[in-house]
């Protein structure tokens, strides 16, 4: 029978409020549709606020000096904006971004002044009064070169509920950069990014062990906001709370009650080669057999904080506080999804499809090619090899996964291509598969490919099934990392590498 806690978890609306302006907000927040789409019956009933006094209380709230003025402005600005339709939400913005730049004219003003100002010479004895006009100056510069829209972002962050409102402020601008292409709407959020970045530092976030026991309201929003593999339902949820398993957030004390990020564990007795034996194994091993801490999951549940690399201190933080609870525990590894893949590997088929033989990239071998078409059993009787392949990879419902014949024949030059997506292909210098890049920046290493490792929907689109680990050696991740930062280098177990050694990705005669 159902406890009082599940049936709370199951029967809750699922809703991402902004953090409390007023108790009226938090309820009429509550309502509004996910993502802006209101239907006409619905946008009548949603208070929608006049353009020119949410711009005049954000206004307020920059120039105003005292105290209670500037509480009362930031409120009305807060409360304002949200009611905002998404077109005034984006005029206010722009309006942000252009009108509360910093002055320029007073920035070329002062570098003039400092560049006709003498530079003292080693025997001047006026040093010290020459030195003074260059700090004076200098100082006027540092001040001049902030734009005056920092004012606002830095007393919304010691307003309650104000942290919150800037993530969702920078949701917004990063949704509207999607689609326009401006500078001073580029620097505003390079500008709010940067605070975030600072206000979200590890020191000013708490790291907690997510547990059944934690209130309904919380794990009502792990449920919600996993990204990597969906909480079907509630044992499904206890399970991945309970024994052999843990769950830690990061959470900030002006965000109570919400993860920033949460990262999912698994307790095992060997590096996991599927995601069903971590989802599903049922019982879990006693704990303390286990020697592998396998992170098969890390979701951000702020769009406004992307690009703040929260993951990279939580993983270091929970490899801390596992390895110090269970010393048992020698080996920290991933089991992760590879999203780009899948994509990929299609534009590779259509690109050697089309191409000429003088420009067409010997994707398969030769005993491949033999292997595949010996498999699909001439069921494309005159089709390139390729487009047999293309034809497999996209089948409805991943068709292909039903023939063991086809599994087998695919699994070689898949895995091959694999390993040559994730060391290989880069963007800027990086990896272009962004879980890799993610992850080696960390300072982890490439592991395992491991085959028919997610079968579900997604992961057969993704990747044909295929999942990755990356191995965290606790002696070597700020090596290995420095090597990919500086570098480029991505380092990869032997086992990894030998798919790659032969691949040499020669052109058709």
């Amino acid at each position: 029978m159902m406890n009082k806690k599940g049936l709370a978890i199951l029967m809750r609306t699922k809703t991402r409020p902004l953090s409390p302006v007023s108790s009226k907000l938090n309820q009429m927040q509550a309502s509004l549709p996910e993502g802006d789409k209101v239907s006409s019956q619905d946008a009548s009933l949603i208070p929608r606020r006049d353009f020119s006094q949410v711009r005049e209380s954000m206004h307020s709230a920059m120039l105003t000096n005292k105290t209670e003025i500037v509480d009362v402005a930031l409120d009305d600005f807060s409360e304002g904006y949200i009611f905002l339709s998404p077109e005034n939400r984006y005029k206010i913005l722009l309006s942000l971004s252009k009108e509360y730049d910093l002055n320029r004219t007073q920035v070329r003003e002062l570098m003039k002044q400092h560049l006709d100002l003498q530079l003292p010479s080693d025997n001047d004895h006026e040093e010290e009064g020459s030195l003074s006009a260059f700090y004076k100056i200098e100082r006027n510069l540092c001040q001049a070169l902030k734009p005056m829209y920092e004012v606002l972002f830095e007393r919304l962050n010691t307003h309650p509920g104000g942290l919150k409102f800037l993530s969702d402020i920078r949701a917004d601008i990063l949704r509207l950069l999607e689609d326009v292409n401006i500078a001073s709407l580029r620097a505003l959020d390079s500008h709010l990014k940067e605070k975030l970045i600072t206000w979200l530092s590890p020191a000013n976030l708490e790291l907690h062990n997510i547990t059944w026991d934690d209130p309904a309201s919380l794990l009502e929003k792990i449920v919600a906001y996993e990204a990597v593999h969906p909480i079907s339902n509630l044992i499904d949820l206890k399970r991945r709370l309970g024994i052999g398993r843990r769950c830690f957030g990061y959470f900030h004390p002006a965000i109570p009650g919400e993860p920033l990020i949460f990262i999912e564990v698994a307790l095992m007795k060997d590096v996991a080669a599927t995601i069903q034996e971590v989802l599903w194994d049922n019982p879990p091993i006693s704990e303390h057999e286990a020697s592998c801490a396998i992170f098969y999951s890390i979701s951000s549940t702020q769009p406004g904080l992307s690009g703040v690399n929260l993951g990279k201190f939580l993983i270091k933080r929970v490899v801390e506080v596992v390895k110090k609870d269970m010393p048992n525990i020698c080996v920290f590894a991933t089991l992760s999804p590879i999203p780009g893949y899948g994509q990929w590997l299609l534009s590779k088929l259509a690109s050697s499809e089309m191409s000429g033989s003088v420009f067409k990239e010997k994707l398969l071998k030769p005993e491949e090619e033999k292997a595949l078409m010996d498999a699909s059993g001439g069921s494309d009787l005159g089709s390139s090899v390729i487009k047999v392949m293309w034809n497999l990879l996209t089948s409805k419902n991943h068709e292909w996964t039903n023939s063991p014949n086809l599994v087998s024949a695919l699994r070689t030059p898949m895995m091959r291509l694999c390993a040559r997506y994730l060391m290989k292909e880069k963007k800027r210098g990086k990896a272009l598969d962004s879980v890799a890049n993610f992850h080696l920046q960390n300072g982890a290493i490439i592991g395992r490919l491991n085959w028919m490792a997610d079968r579900s929907q997604k992961g057969l689109t993704q990747s044909g099934g295929m999942m990755v680990n990356y191995i965290y050696r606790l002696d070597d991740i700020e090596d290995s990392a420095q090597a990919y930062l500086n570098e480029g280098h991505i380092e990869s177990s032997s086992d990894f590498r030998s798919y790659i050694e032969d691949d040499n990705g020669e052109r058709a005669d």
